[in-house]
């Protein structure tokens, strides 16, 4: 899958069963889970054991691909991140629905993922000297930071301020809505204050950003 190595190839189904008896869900969650999911899949191990000649990194020593074989575009992530909690591994996840595919991952309590895509445009690169430059390239690619990172506190970092950026975006759009809005000249006031400091904020974030 996705042209990854033949060596890297494993072929180990998760049943879904682990997951309801793992997180005892509820026959509510169970129904939840199941209207999204179809099959989970263990398909790639990305490690030393398996790419003769790849160093291991000093925090990732290795990790998985999974492959989710969804019955919706219109998935619920937490049911991802169940897995993602179950598995006590750095996973990759390849959610596919029909011929279309996300790359999604649950990283650092956060969850990116890809836009979709046709599953034959799609292949992954194995970037990096090492597991862990390999896999911070890859979660670079996933969360759509326009600059890999080989270090992963700098990795960490640019994902804690792209999200708090995009929180700030979604803050901004509702608080220039209500200063447009809003007829009171001293609230109207207050508002536009508020969206200057919103985007003030913004400003500095994406300054640090570009930084890292």
């Amino acid at each position: 899958m996705l042209n990854l190595p033949e060596a890297t190839e494993l072929h180990k189904q998760l049943p879904k069963s682990q997951i309801y008896k793992k997180f005892q869900l509820t026959n509510a969650q169970q129904t939840a889970f199941d209207d999204d999911i179809s099959r989970i899949d263990i398909v790639n191990e990305i490690s030393t054991r398996t790419i003769p000649g790849m160093k291991e990194g000093e925090n990732i020593k290795s990790f998985y691909v999974l492959n989710v074989s969804l019955k919706t575009k219109d998935y619920d992530s937490k049911n991802i991140e169940r897995i993602a909690k179950l598995i006590p591994q750095n996973l990759i996840f390849v959610l596919q629905y029909e011929e279309a595919i996300q790359l999604a991952v649950h990283f650092e309590s956060v969850y990116l993922h890809t836009p979709w895509i046709s599953l034959v445009e799609k292949s992954i690169t194995l970037l990096g000297l090492d597991i862990e430059s390999v896999w911070n390239n890859l979660i670079s690619e996933i969360s759509g930071l326009s600059e890999r990172k080989q270090n992963t506190e700098e990795l960490k970092s640019s994902i804690e301020l792209q999200t708090r950026l995009h929180e700030l975006e979604r803050k901004l759009i509702a608080a220039e809505k209500k200063a447009r809005t809003e007829v009171q000249p001293r609230q109207k006031f207050e508002l536009v204050q508020n969206v200057k400091k919103i985007k003030e904020e913004i400003d500095t974030i994406i300054k640090e950003l570009e930084n890292i």
